[in-house]
């Protein structure tokens, strides 16, 4: 028996080949049985030119079986088999498979298709094993060979005896360490878990022995335990049948099934492609937000398959950020088994799925927005803070896919709106999009400078999370009607436009003194015609609200930002009159009305009073 070198590899090649592109070692199985599914579409395949061969799909299966006396674990298919040149050939160069050769040489039709394309996967087994046996035999010949390797050295070939065609590998696995116990690989449940999450939709059958009790014929209280074969995996992957033949019972089965949530999917996507990339997505819009969602522990993508074989559980590359709620799975025919997370980065094949996919949810909430607004309402509350992040985020490079998704709350609606309703419903004179900022839409219905606006008869829009105002800012206009908040030094509004001429000289003296007294404190004192019942309220000047203000405080580092602010008095007020009285008679008062204006106008704006006891010293003098 002559001991073989691998050709032109070492152990350190092998190695790094293995751990480069597997990151978790239970991968193994799943390129095995790959294999082995390979095998017998080769035989498949065969049977349409050789008329001598006979291929009853039933008779084909892949078959698992764990020795725990022994430590083997020994996997059998029905399939080609292999000659010794081809044992040599396939199994003694790493990274040389028979599969890619022959799906160039054979027309794939009949929803068979060869899985393996580069060959390494074979290699997996030495991660869990330190001796690797293969007996094989071809359907071309009567004799069989055994392969032998420990995965460093070299390899073996030799005779070997096998009465049925086809291919058993036995990997004789490694010694349990400090760290690691390989043992979980002979572990029943753990080999079912395995088969079930990659290759549940391989299309032949995958069999093993398991473990069954059952209640004794004459004692029901006890049970009798015993081995009976069972078929773990469910072979027809629903994405691949056809769509008139499933309802909705069926994907939500599937949703269920898959663990992607605990709710019912409020919508799901069915997408066959057989163009440019040939692949098959269900796609799902959850009902209810995960209780992690806006956290970091949360990790968004979908589950990619190649030929129904599970490669990653969760690829982040196919959804981008502002659709990360969408929960489903991709098969494509294009991928390769063994692709690592790194190169999915940058595969062509993967950016127009992921371009067709995000086309697709985009169409599929537009929809629902059209047709079913009760059921984007709720979608939207549960997910309408993401797709707002997605506008704000990346400076703006998404705003033109989502602004027609986004929904607010109205002025004039009890219920959200979208900005296509919104400019729908404008005044003929009206040529901004108005909106307002707080806590809550009752909070911001009581706000003293949405007063003029909503007497002009303009809808006002509502904004009440704190990401809403940064989406509005980096959309900045919609259908050409710019934005404005009513908080503005400018609302663009004749009568506004007209207040600060009509100032008198004694009240710009007046307004100058506030300044002083507010020194640091606000930008500019002035009068507002926008203001109808209240006495004063704080504009903005400049491109920060006093709302964003509030937000960007809150974070870490930002304490330095601040809004330019301008107190806005109402002219016509009572309050207004007995300020300028204390102007030209007590300064010591006007001093005090000075700083209650200002105290009053930070509460009305929900922002902190800079020292509340000398606030209620102040009260309590206006008191006395």
């Amino acid at each position: 028996m002559e001991k073989k070198q691998f050709q032109a590899e070492s152990k350190r090649l092998l190695e790094m080949m293995v751990n480069s592109i597997y990151s978790q070692k239970e991968i193994f199985l799943r390129e095995l049985i790959s294999n082995a599914s390979d095998a017998i579409d080769k035989m498949y395949y065969r049977s349409l030119t050789d008329e001598n061969l006979q291929f009853e799909q039933d008779k084909y299966a892949i078959y698992v079986h764990a020795d725990k006396e022994a430590r083997t674990l020994t996997l059998r298919d029905t399939g080609i088999g292999m000659t010794k040149e081809e044992l040599e050939a396939n199994l003694g160069t790493i990274a040389k498979s028979g599969s890619l050769a022959f799906k160039k040489e054979n027309e794939i039709k009949d929803g068979h298709d060869i899985i393996g394309q580069f060959g390494v996967g074979f290699y997996a087994a030495f991660m869990v094993a330190d001796q690797v046996a293969v007996v094989s035999r071809s359907v071309d010949s009567d004799q069989a060979y055994l392969w032998q390797s420990d995965g460093t050295d070299g390899y073996t070939i030799e005779p070997a005896e096998k009465d049925e065609v086809g291919t058993t590998i036995t990997l004789y696995l490694k010694e349990n360490g400090e760290e690691e116990s390989f043992d979980e690989y002979l572990e029943e449940y753990r080999l079912k878990q395995i088969i079930k999450k990659y290759s549940d939709f391989i299309r032949y059958p995958i069999k093993m022995n398991v473990t069954v009790s059952k209640p004794k014929e004459d004692n029901e209280e006890e049970y009798t335990e015993f081995e009976e074969e069972q078929t773990l995996n469910s072979m027809i992957p629903i994405w691949r049948k056809n769509k008139s033949e499933l309802t909705d019972e069926d994907y939500v089965q599937f949703y269920q099934d898959k663990r992607y949530g605990f709710d019912k999917p409020l919508e799901h996507i069915h997408v066959a492609v057989d163009g440019a990339v040939r692949y098959n997505a269900i796609l799902f819009i959850p009902e209810n937000t995960p209780y992690d969602y806006y956290s970091k522990e949360f990790e968004k993508g979908l589950e990619l398959y190649a030929n129904g074989v599970l490669i990653m559980e969760k690829s982040a590359e196919l959804v981008p950020d502002y659709f990360s709620f969408v929960k489903g799975m991709v098969d494509s025919e294009d991928l390769s088994l063994n692709i690592s997370r790194e190169m999915l980065q940058h595969d062509r094949q993967l950016q127009l799925i992921a371009k067709n996919i995000k086309s697709k949810i985009k169409s599929q909430l537009k929809t629902m927005l059209k047709k079913d607004p009760e059921k984007y309402d709720k979608f939207y509350q549960a997910f309408g803070r993401q797709l707002k992040f997605g506008v704000y985020n990346d400076f703006g490079a998404n705003k033109d896919d989502l602004q027609d998704l986004l929904l607010f709350h109205s002025s004039t609606e009890k219920k959200l709106v979208s900005l296509a309703d919104y400019v729908s419903r404008m005044k003929e004179d009206q040529t901004q999009i108005y909106y307002a900022t707080g806590d809550s839409v009752e909070r911001i219905a009581k706000l003293p400078q949405t007063e003029m606006v909503a007497d002009k008869g303009y809808e006002i829009l509502y904004l009440t999370e704190d990401v809403d105002e940064f989406a509005i800012k980096m959309l900045r206009e919609y259908d050409g009607k710019e934005f404005i908040s009513v908080s503005s030094a400018d609302l663009k509004i004749d009568d506004d436009e007209k207040a600060e001429e009509e100032t008198s000289e004694e009240d710009t003296a007046m307004f100058s003194k506030m300044k002083d007294i507010l020194a640091g404190k606000v930008k500019d004192v002035r009068t507002s015609k926008r203001l109808k019942t209240h006495p004063v309220f704080l504009a903005a000047d400049g491109d920060i609200t006093i709302e964003m203000e509030k937000v960007l405080q809150a974070m870490p580092d930002n304490q330095h930002v601040k809004a330019e602010k301008v107190l806005e008095l109402n002219g016509n007020h009572d309050v207004f009159a007995s300020l300028k009285q204390a102007y030209g008679q007590d300064e010591e008062k006007f001093a005090l009305y000075t700083n209650l204006l200002y105290s009053q106008a930070l509460l009305i704006e929900g922002l902190p009073l800079e020292d509340p006891v000398e606030f209620t010293k102040d009260m309590c003098k206006v008191m006395v």
